[in-house]
């Protein structure tokens, strides 16, 4: 536990969370390692928890206000969606929200920037594994140039997922982490599934520690189409790129021998139109924009 709120608490420290903020802890407690991980690295740090857990939206966006939040902990899509709900309240510009600290799911640069703007806030990556800790495992500090993976705790290499051989940095590899100090579960060299590529180049705060880039998908979601090899955070890239949700839908399923895929996305207001020719116009541009992502026709 106090290597576990140690590496949590130099995420804080990185970002400039200290003892004059007041922390909404919207991960899950229970048995979900985010919500008691986090909390214990705030209090080391000085930091005032707020322990809201999960859910109740509304509450969520009440105690925000009445305590004063000055930093927000959740998993990004949840904060899209306290975003979207304090938009749709009004009370976006009564918050006091001006750090995010956000984790346990891939999430991409367009939608930090989308969860930046509409809080109107730094938002930063934490990064951790049940299996290796928890959160905690590589943080983001003020720079926002990548994650500094604990290396007094952690061992990462980044290997080829079919040949298992090391890659050069800057590659993209899968991630695999090797414990060196944790007892009584300690693994060695944890094949975690996740792609991303590492850099030891010295980061701009000063800080030594290897960087990893944000996951950019994992070896067991990614999909196979018509040969062609297909992430789901290349699609929600290219829809937050041209305003849509990041909500969506992919079936692939296989007809006549043939691969088929087909994209279900949400329309956000703005876009609708009493004319069929608007919304085909939408479904032309983000058809032409996902293939030239993708490399591959979708069916929109």
């Amino acid at each position: 536990l106090d290597v576990w709120s140690d590496c949590i608490c130099r995420q804080f420290t990185a970002v400039g969370v200290d003892t004059h903020d007041f922390l909404q802890m919207s991960f899950g407690y229970g048995l979900f390692t985010g919500g008691f991980g986090v909390h214990g690295g705030a209090e080391k740090a000085g930091v005032t928890v707020i322990p809201m857990s999960t859910g109740n939206t509304e509450r969520q966006l009440a105690l925000m206000q009445d305590f004063g939040a000055t930093v927000l902990c959740c998993t990004p899509s949840y904060a899209m969606y306290l975003a979207e709900s304090a938009e749709a309240a009004g009370i976006v510009d009564n918050l006091k929200l001006r750090v995010g600290i956000f984790g346990a799911e891939p999430w991409t640069e367009e939608m930090r920037h989308q969860i930046e703007e509409k809080l109107h806030l730094k938002a930063y990556d934490i990064y951790g594994l049940t299996e290796v800790m928890g959160p905690g495992v590589a943080f983001e500090c003020d720079c926002q140039a990548g994650m500094h993976v604990n290396e007094d705790h952690f061992l990462v290499e980044v290997l080829d997922p079919d040949t298992l051989e090391p890659v050069p940095d800057g590659t993209p590899g899968e991630l695999v982490f090797t414990t060196l100090s944790k007892e009584a579960f300690p693994v060695i060299r944890y094949r975690t599934r996740d792609i991303g590529t590492v850099t030891h180049e010295t980061c701009a705060c000063g800080r030594t520690f290897v960087r990893m880039s944000k996951p950019k998908g994992r070896t067991d979601d990614m999909l196979i189409i018509r040969g062609v090899n297909v992430f789901p955070s290349q699609i929600e890239s290219v829809l937050l790129k041209l305003g849509y949700s990041p909500n969506y839908e992919i079936i692939v399923d296989r007809v006549n021998n043939t691969d088929t895929f087909d994209l279900r996305v949400e329309m956000t207001e703005d876009m609708f139109s009493d004319t069929v020719s608007g919304i085909a116009k939408y479904e032309r541009t983000l058809t032409e924009a996902l293939k030239s992502t993708l490399g591959i026709g979708v069916h929109v």
